[in-house]
């Protein structure tokens, strides 16, 4: 069954609305069990590593379980990076499928979030690759490999910038 691009961009927009509302636990709900969470890192020749089981990433979460534990220190006031939390607006743009079968999609997007925190404004731009599950009653985040393109990072860079 192919999936229309619509159904596929308002998930995405979804995810990141639930961000910028702070809705941690539906935000988690987009998220399989087994979902793979990956920012890798540039190296220095200005590529992107491809193993984050043997090079250093910005971010990885081999489940959600990692996911789960970042946004219980967030709601809990138990992380220093992110109290008191920023406020962001993600802006999606470019979204394509770049592959469907029967059970699931493979999505592209660019991505752009503005920060506001300790009266200072911060952005965060680059592209996204998600893979998503779509044989439940919504769609699931199975994989999410973010890229971030302004990787000299000045302030904090958390779950909720991406």
């Amino acid at each position: 069954m192919n999936r229309d691009i619509a159904e596929i961009a308002a998930f995405v927009y979804y995810e990141a609305r639930l961000l910028d509302e702070r809705k941690w636990d539906e935000w988690l709900e987009c998220y399989a069990s087994q979902v793979e969470f990956w920012l890798p890192c540039w190296d220095d020749n200005d590529q992107l590593v491809d193993d984050p089981r043997k090079c250093i990433s910005l971010m990885y979460y081999s489940n959600r379980g990692g996911l789960e534990d970042r946004v219980f220190r967030i709601k809990t006031e138990r992380s220093g990076a992110s109290t008191p939390e920023p406020r962001t607006t993600h802006n999606i743009s470019n979204v394509e499928i770049l592959k469907q079968d029967e059970h699931q999609v493979e999505v592209r997007f660019n991505w752009h979030t503005l920060f506001y925190r300790y009266k200072k404004v911060g952005q965060y731009f680059g592209s996204a690759f998600y893979t998503l599950d779509m044989r439940g009653e919504g769609p699931l985040i199975t994989r999410k490999k973010v890229v971030l393109n302004n990787d000299c990072i000045h302030q904090v860079l958390d779950i909720y910038h991406v």
